[in-house]
């Protein structure tokens, strides 16, 4: 997928957090670790270094979720963290988020940790962040 491929569904898919420019998809997978995982209906950005994976985001077109393709993608960054040597995952989901954490509960995920007013909504409202990690294993 493009940068601008990537921004356009990142969106169509988010309010909170902001949707990430082409411009910022472009900086982060010019990244030593980073991969990308998906297609045009939805994808997953990963970074894995040092023994552990960092799920950057997770974007699915609204008019295709609920139908397995999350949980796949989920599956893929998880694959592709264990190939690139990572033990260890963690990624920051909007507390307000409950479709994308009952997906990370049903994987495996556990909350870690919360980010006081780390996102911010449309109206300007702050959101929390929660740090959610699963541990992979060894390659």
């Amino acid at each position: 997928m493009t940068p601008a491929a990537m921004a356009a569904l990142h969106a169509a898919a988010f309010s909170t957090p902001r949707p990430w420019s082409a411009a910022e998809f472009a900086g982060l997978c010019a990244t030593a670790g980073v991969f990308v995982l998906g297609d045009s209906r939805g994808f997953v950005l990963g970074r894995a270094l040092a023994g552990e994976a960092e799920l950057l985001t997770l974007a699915v077109a609204p008019a295709e979720r609920r139908r397995g393709l999350g949980r796949a993608l989920l599956a893929g960054f998880e694959a592709a963290a264990r190939l690139a040597g990572a033990e260890a995952a963690f990624l920051e989901v909007a507390a307000a988020n409950a479709p994308a954490r009952a997906l990370y509960a049903a994987a495996g995920w556990r909350e870690t940790g919360r980010r006081r007013s780390y996102y911010r909504n449309p109206d300007g409202s702050p959101e929390d962040a929660l740090v959610l990690t699963r541990a992979l294993g060894a390659r």
